[in-house]
């Protein structure tokens, strides 16, 4: 009995201590609770901004800042014709500017009265009121000193009041494969003015075969850059990382229609003017209004783009692997009587040609009236003949 009566108590007690222990814990986590809820305010903690503060800055965003003021929006004016009802019935036209397209441009030079900008031809082709936007906002009305349609420029002078910034031209035969290469301009016109993309040289010496708004086939020399290029950037600036102007963005392969690739879209393939090409080019236009370039009366295509098998019919000896091969010959012009379809040439005044931009670069260092040693191929055979550059590019296809 007195046996039992221990068992008893001593589960009584066990039982007990269990619930005092279940008592004492439960206190303890709804004190600490309530401490926490005290202590949280019973609301969720606000979002704040850290109050670090530090200064981004890198290579690039110098190089941006040094020439950014200098990148212009260029704006073409055109008159549109209004064939209302009303001036049907009053038996008037009338007519009005509106915005034809929009373009980039960079300021180069100035001084006390006027600034000069550079920008593509097909920016301000046909334009009969040129404005400039300036990174501020502020518009001022340009004058066209001049455009050429091979390279694929113009000048355009404005007054210098508002003008701060202009921008300086690098060397690009000193470019290396790789390099930065940052692209300032309008993308899809002056509602995006001044922005800014980054990539490398992506290439040199691309030469890059177009047709204008005359259906006349242009090849110009260019730089090749991944940086991103769009609608609008033709005529702004390709800079290094010193914030030099390397190029002026003319272009972009946005997709390509062969049977090789089948329609394939294309990213990252934009392409500039060399600075180099372009200082000539301007010069010639601040001072004549226009650029008188020597011509050989040729169309050519580069011996690397032909087939093996046709190559092989040219019957050219193996150490010749480059030059340029006659496509035709224009009568009345300095090749006509001299050069042949399916000559090769392979250096003009001892310089080597590869590409048809090669041979108009040449051309386009002389005068007219200048001579020219050429150097080709004819059926196998070395020949070398001197041509007198006598007639222009403005006699191609006049005859």
């Amino acid at each position: 009995m007195k046996k039992n009566l221990s068992f008893i108590l001593k589960f009584i007690l066990l039982v007990g201590s269990g619930f005092l222990g279940g008592v004492v814990a439960t206190f303890l986590i709804l004190q600490n609770n309530f401490v926490l809820s005290k202590l949280s305010g019973n609301s969720s903690p606000t979002t704040s901004i850290s109050n670090v503060s530090y200064k981004n800055t890198s290579d690039t965003t110098s190089a941006v800042a040094s020439v950014q003021d200098a990148v212009v929006s260029v704006i073409n004016y055109q008159r549109q014709q209004n064939n209302s009802l009303q001036n049907i019935f009053d038996n008037s036209t009338s007519s009005e500017l509106t915005v034809a397209s929009e373009g980039s441009g960079v300021i180069y030079k100035k001084d006390d009265k006027s600034a000069y900008v550079v920008t593509n031809n097909h920016v301000i082709e046909g334009a009969q009121q040129i404005e400039i936007l300036f990174s501020d906002g502020s518009k001022v009305v340009g004058e066209l000193i001049g455009s050429d349609t091979y390279s694929d420029l113009a000048v355009v002078k404005i007054s210098s009041d508002n003008v701060k910034t202009i921008a300086t031209f690098a060397n690009s035969e000193t470019l290396t494969v790789g390099e930065t290469a940052i692209a300032i301009g309008s993308p899809l016109g002056s509602e995006y003015a001044n922005s800014v993309t980054e990539g490398i040289v992506s290439s040199l010496s691309r030469t890059v075969t177009m047709k204008n708004e005359q259906g006349q086939t242009t090849s110009t020399n260019a730089i090749q850059t991944d940086a991103a290029i769009n609608p609008g950037n033709s005529g702004g600036a390709l800079i290094n990382i010193q914030g030099q102007v390397i190029g002026i963005n003319s272009s972009k392969i946005s997709s390509i229609s062969t049977s090789r690739l089948n329609g394939s879209s294309v990213e990252g393939m934009g392409f500039a003017i060399p600075s180099n090409d372009v200082v000539k080019i301007i010069n010639q236009l601040e001072k004549n209004g226009k650029v008188n370039r020597p011509a050989l009366g040729i169309t050519m295509a580069s011996l690397s783009e032909l087939s093996t098998n046709f190559i092989f019919q040219l019957k050219l000896p193996e150490e010749v692997t480059s030059g340029i091969v006659i496509a035709s010959v224009q009568n009345n012009m300095p090749a006509s009587g001299k050069l042949e379809k399916y000559d090769v040439i392979t250096k003009i005044d001892d310089k080597s040609v590869a590409s048809p931009s090669d041979v108009q670069s040449i051309l386009y260092g002389h005068s007219t009236g200048d001579a020219i040693t050429v150097t080709f191929y004819r059926e196998g055979k070395k020949q070398t003949i001197d041509i007198i550059l006598d007639k222009t590019t403005q006699d191609l296809n006049s005859n």
